[in-house]
């Protein structure tokens, strides 16, 4: 079992759009499908209802890592936190990595910390997110090209 998940993307935004669209709470919630009741703020918990057809009873929540300006922006979060009966005593670390390109900018995001996860719910928690970071990659291009 693979301890880390990766997705790249090229997409045809310059940088700084990509940047807003990852770390200015509106718009990462528009594409990301979670209404967060506040700004992004390093160390800080932020936190939001799931709007996400089927997961609306959810709370989405994360702590703010880093955020490096048009470069790296990270948080980490419980990924099995849809599961009431899951103890939260693991975090995995979400870093999206930004590089500027000749059509715009390379986005990569990465997942980490899936082996610190209990064994009986590691494989679960890594398929169920790898398969959902595939769909939010593709909201955050569809985002950045159709809000200019």
């Amino acid at each position: 079992m693979p301890d880390r998940i990766e997705k790249k993307i090229e997409l045809k935004a310059p940088v700084s759009r990509v940047w807003r669209a990852l770390t200015d709470y509106k718009e990462f919630g528009e594409w990301f499908r979670v209404a967060l009741e506040g700004p992004f703020t390093p160390g800080q918990l932020v936190r939001g209802k799931v709007l996400y057809p089927g997961y609306e009873r959810l709370t989405w929540e994360a702590i703010v890592q880093k955020m490096e300006p048009e470069r790296l922006f990270s948080f980490t979060w419980h990924p099995m936190k849809d599961d009431n009966s899951v103890d939260m005593e693991n975090e995995t670390l979400v870093e999206f990595h930004l590089e500027p390109t000749s059509v715009g900018t390379l986005l990569t995001l990465t997942e980490s910390g899936f082996d610190k996860l209990p064994a009986d719910r590691c494989d679960f928690a890594f398929r169920k997110n790898d398969g959902g970071w595939t769909v939010q990659m593709q909201n955050i291009a569809h985002h950045v090209t159709q809000k200019p």
